[in-house]
């Protein structure tokens, strides 16, 4: 098999495999009070090794943000190993902040791709609400740069509502043409069963609700939420062996960015998604014009704005217009965040990038909402201080 680019070559592997995505599965985004971190992931673990037909596998790579400050539960690859019945198999945790499911994912491809691992699990999981107050949001902020950013009391809302007001001016861009992304977004959650807003919103609700920092409403910012996905992985030459519809990973790339927004050249684009943009692309031998979907992480309306933009769909600048046309939607030119995205489906922070996942996945199964022959997910952590971008297409 030929080396993946941008992974083989790297590594000086002469050959790597190709890597297919055989099981999903996951919870209900929610507030599940009655339920502990280590039963959401399980229960993800469990549906996805159900829909993969497998009983063990041979790895297992957690994405989780801040597991230590919302339950105080740190050794996450050894708990959810103990409590699925794994067994002694290589088993751990990865982070990057709001992108930790990104990078788990990626940190999961490599395993098989290397030929190091067989069959490998990739769980997201955030437990989120078990904390009081205005503790969520201060650790969410230790994904800021926290001698510079955090210490002044900035949170993440105001990070983001910077660069709004930035984009907002030096774009002249219009306020209303980047509430559409939530309003797209809860458009498309009525019809998935596990988000935790499945109802439609309008374009004034969004506009009036109330103001979190300006220019961000609280219509357009995710919610504080728990969650578990898992994506089951192995090699292409096994991928028949579990199911009728493999899909396949054709890129994958993960990079970083100054930790601080004030640190950049230009806060209106994040380059550590244009940078994984092009090696993704480049890996799998794609363009733009070759998404039929996306997954945009749209946290913040302006986030879904910019990716749009980084992701080489759209000129900078032209984002927010193309949404407000309606060409991300069901049926638009390209349907994005098809269930529900961050804002309606939920963000379980260290589970977010591994639902972006299974959500392409089901549409390339043919499954989903969409007829999809490639789609692309980005994964944000931080204020894009790390980015993963992933492209998965079906086989053929």
């Amino acid at each position: 098999m030929p080396c993946m680019p941008g992974i083989g070559k790297k590594s000086g592997c002469d050959e790597m495999n190709d890597v297919a995505i055989v099981g999903i599965g996951c919870t209900p985004v929610g507030e599940p009070w009655n339920k502990s971190l280590r039963e959401i992931a399980v229960e993800s673990t469990w549906a996805a090794m159900n829909d993969a037909g497998v009983n063990e596998v041979d790895g297992l790579v957690v994405g989780n943000m801040s597991s230590g400050n919302f339950v105080d539960q740190e050794s996450l690859g050894s708990l959810i190993a103990d409590y699925a019945g794994l067994g002694n198999i290589t088993a751990f945790k990865v982070e990057g902040a709001c992108g930790s499911g990104g990078v788990a994912f990626r940190t999961g491809v490599m395993a098989v791709a290397s030929g190091m691992h067989d069959v490998v699990c990739v769980t997201g999981v955030e437990k989120m609400t078990d904390v009081v107050g205005d503790s969520a949001t201060k650790i969410l902020a230790n994904a800021s740069d926290r001698e510079y950013e955090a210490v002044h009391g900035v949170t993440f809302v105001g990070l983001n509502a910077m660069v709004m007001r930035r984009y907002m001016h030096d774009y002249n861009a219009r306020r209303e043409d980047i509430c559409s992304i939530p309003v797209n977004s809860h458009k498309n959650a009525v019809h998935n069963k596990n988000a935790m807003f499945r109802r439609e919103i309008s374009l004034d609700s969004v506009i009036n609700s109330p103001m979190v920092a300006d220019p961000l409403s609280l219509m357009e910012c995710a919610p504080i939420c728990d969650g578990a996905a898992s994506i089951i992985l192995t090699t292409r030459e096994r991928a028949k062996e579990f199911t009728d519809t493999p899909i396949i990973v054709k890129g994958s790339a993960v990079k970083v960015d100054t930790i601080g927004v004030h640190d950049r050249k230009n806060v209106t684009s994040m380059t550590a998604t244009v940078e994984a943009a092009k090696e993704a692309y480049n890996m799998a031998k794609l363009t733009p014009k070759d998404m039929d979907t996306a997954e945009l992480h749209d946290a913040f309306s302006i986030m879904g704005v910019i990716g749009l933009e980084d992701l080489g769909f759209v000129r900078h600048g032209k984002g927010a217009h193309f949404a407000a046309e309606g060409q991300i939607g069901i049926g638009g030119k390209l349907p994005c965040c098809t269930y529900g995205g961050l804002k309606a489906r939920g963000h379980p922070v260290g589970a977010t990038g591994v639902y972006q996942i299974l959500e392409l996945t089901k549409n390339l199964r043919g499954e989903g909402v969409v007829d999809a022959q490639n789609g692309i997910a980005q994964n944000i952590g931080g204020t894009g201080s790390t980015v993963s971008v992933t492209i998965l297409g079906r086989d053929i």
